[in-house]
């Protein structure tokens, strides 16, 4: 959702951009512009004396500026927020098998998957995080591997170990998961 308002967002600011800039530069160059358009020639400011004082002597001039300020600054307040905000998944629903359901936090299934993850032949250090829903959970495991370790065997025991102990304990038919892998880098030192 908020990709899709992030998109549709930047491609109306852009396009109102584009068609205001575009035409302020075209009357700038000396087309001539039409009659209903703010600017008449390449001379004229963008607002003048009388266009600046048309409405001040209306009593709902300032309270409309300011309500529309106060709305802009709102939207803008909330689209910051929500892009701001971690996607990290809080607690994940476990089925118990009776109707009911018990919660299970999500910062406690990433601390074990990494533990697990850790304890791997090679593995350096893994970081864990969960996404998704909490009925439907996803992980993106991180694995920082030994120089000498085959990331094949190493996404095999990932696999067979960690992720399925982590699926079958939390009750989850599925738990599809990104795993990426970097090698270590030993700083070069001097041996005497």
């Amino acid at each position: 959702m908020l990709r899709i308002v992030n998109r549709v967002l930047l491609a109306v600011v852009g396009l109102v951009l584009l068609v205001v800039g575009g035409s302020v530069l075209a009357v700038g160059l000396g087309v001539n512009p039409p009659s209903w358009w703010i600017h008449d020639s390449r001379h004229d400011v963008l607002l003048d004396d009388a266009e600046r004082t048309r409405w001040e002597d209306h009593g709902w001039w300032w309270p409309t500026v300011l309500a529309v300020l106060a709305v802009l600054v709102l939207l803008t307040l909330w689209w910051l927020t929500a892009n701001l905000r971690r996607h990290r998944l809080t607690e994940v629903l476990v089925d118990t098998g009776d109707g009911e359901g018990a919660l299970l936090r999500g910062r406690a299934l990433e601390n074990v998957l990494a533990n697990e993850a850790t304890q791997l032949d090679g593995v350096s250090h893994a970081h864990v995080q969960l996404t998704g829903k909490r009925t439907a959970p996803e992980t993106r495991v991180r694995l920082l591997l030994e120089p000498h370790v085959d990331p094949g065997a190493a996404l095999s025991h990932l696999t067979a170990g960690a992720l399925t102990h982590a699926r079958t304990s939390a009750g989850l038919e599925s738990l599809p998961t990104e795993v990426r892998m970097r090698a270590v880098k030993h700083k070069a030192e001097r041996v005497s």
